[in-house]
Parts: structure tokens; C-alpha cells; sequence
């Protein structure tokens, strides 16, 4: 350290930084710039898995400079504002909870009502259709919670 300008010194060409031992948090900083390449079609598969073990064999911050010299810098994503930006719901994070939601809910009670159904006719008698029992709570709070956030979202407009 150069105690006049209180900075790192260069030592053979190369700055201190890089010879510093580099996180686990910076590998993984790395290699998600690294899946941004990939994705945006800069990197093949065969690349990116190299760079990629590279960066998690990585000792320095030079190591894992030297991936992705050739890459553009990561862009920060900029932040919306108002109702550009929409809220999933805090349970369903990826927003399609609702969805898978609903869907397991229409499938169970399908599974009920033909296994109701097949013994209704096996048996050539009216059996008291239970499956309701497994159909109508759960489809209620279903509802219940769509008319909820639909209120909450209704509100937040306003």
C-alpha cells in the first residue's frame, strides 16, 4: 500500500486487486454474468460450462477477470416506477401460483368426481356425492382469496 496516496500499488504490471483472493460471492457474481452471456446468446454451451468451472476453480479476482474480459459489464436493472411494475402476489413470487393453484385444485376434484362417478355406476346406485366435501372447501378459499387480492388491488389503484 502507497502510504502517500493510500491506494493499492502495481506490482508488475498487475494491481494488487488482482492477486486478492476471491468469494464465494464473487464466483457467483461471475458465473451469473456468465448465464446473462449465455442467455443473450454470446457464449455456446460449450463455452459457457468451460468459463463456468473456470470461475468455481477461480482463486483471484484476476482468475476470474480474465472470464469475462471479452463480455460486456452486467447493466444494473433500472428500477419502474407506478404501475409499470406489478406486484406478484407474496406466495406466488414467480406469478403463476394462482394458476398452478387453481389447476391442482380442478385436478383433484376431477380425480374425485370420476372415482364418485365410476363406483356410482359400478354399483348401479345413487352413493351421497362426497367428493363435494373435497371440491367446495378448497374451491371456496380459492375463490375467496382471488376476490381478496382482486379488493386489494382495487384499493391500491385508488
Amino acid at each position: 500500500m502507497d502510504p502517500a496516496s493510500d491506494t493499492m500499488g502495481i506490482v508488475d504490471g498487475q494491481s494488487s486487486r488482482h492477486r486478492m483472493r476471491a468469494a464465494d460471492a464473487d464466483r457467483e457474481r461471475v458465473a451469473e454474468q456468465l448465464r446473462s452471456a449465455h442467455a443473450d446468446g454470446r457464449l455456446d454451451l460449450a463455452e459457457y460450462d468451460e468459463r463456468v468451472q473456470q470461475a468455481w476453480a477461480a482463486r483471484t479476482y484476476g482468475d476470474l477477470d480474465a472470464l469475462t474480459v471479452d463480455l460486456p459489464q452486467a447493466r444494473r436493472p433500472t428500477s419502474k416506477v407506478g404501475s409499470e411494475m406489478r406486484q406478484p402476489h407474496p406466495q406466488c413470487r414467480n406469478g403463476r401460483g394462482g394458476r398452478v393453484t387453481v389447476s391442482a385444485w380442478a385436478g383433484a376434484s376431477l380425480i374425485n368426481l370420476m372415482i364418485w362417478a365410476v363406483v356410482c355406476l359400478s354399483t348401479v346406485s345413487w352413493i351421497y356425492p362426497w367428493w363435494m366435501w373435497v371440491a367446495g372447501p378448497w374451491g371456496a378459499v380459492l375463490c375467496a382469496r382471488w376476490v381478496g387480492e382482486r379488493a386489494t388491488a382495487a384499493s391500491a389503484s385508488w
